[in-house]
C-alpha cells in the first residue's frame, strides 16, 4: 500500500464531516424555531419533537466524532507509510475505514430518526385539519 491510497479519503472525509456540521446547523435552527413558536407552554407534539431533536443531537455528534476519529487515523496511516512503517500504516487505514464506516452507519440511523420527525410533523398537520 502507498501513501497515496489513505489520501484517497480526505476529500470524502472533508465533504463528509461538512454534511454533518450542515445537518447540525440545521437541526440548531430547527430547535430555535421550536423554542420561539412554543414559548412558555409545550404541546404533546411539541414533547415529542424535543425528544426526537434530542437523539438526533447525540447521534450527529458520534457522527462527527467518529468522522473526526477516522480523519485522525487516516492522517496517522499517511505518516506512518511515510515513516515506511507498513504494517502499522495499514492498520491505521483499517481503523480509519472503521471509524469511518461506523460513522456512516449512525448516519443513516440519524435520517431515520428525522424520517420519524417528519410523522410527527404530519400528524400534528392532520390533527389541526380536522
Amino acid at each position: 500500500m502507498t501513501m497515496t491510497t489513505p489520501a484517497l479519503l480526505f476529500p470524502a472525509i472533508s465533504l463528509l464531516l461538512l454534511a454533518y456540521t450542515n445537518r447540525f446547523l440545521v437541526l440548531a435552527q430547527l430547535i430555535r424555531q421550536l423554542n420561539t413558536r412554543e414559548g412558555g407552554t409545550v404541546r404533546d407534539m411539541a414533547k415529542r419533537q424535543i425528544e426526537n431533536l434530542r437523539q438526533r443531537m447525540f447521534l450527529i455528534r458520534s457522527m462527527q466524532r467518529w468522522g473526526v476519529i477516522s480523519f485522525v487515523l487516516c492522517t496517522l496511516s499517511m505518516f506512518f507509510l511515510f515513516m515506511q512503517w507498513g504494517l502499522a500504516g495499514q492498520i491505521a487505514f483499517a481503523a480509519s475505514l472503521g471509524s469511518l464506516m461506523l460513522s456512516l452507519l449512525v448516519s443513516l440511523y440519524e435520517i431515520q430518526i428525522s424520517c420519524n420527525a417528519i410523522k410527527i410533523e404530519l400528524e400534528s398537520m392532520e390533527q389541526e385539519q380536522t
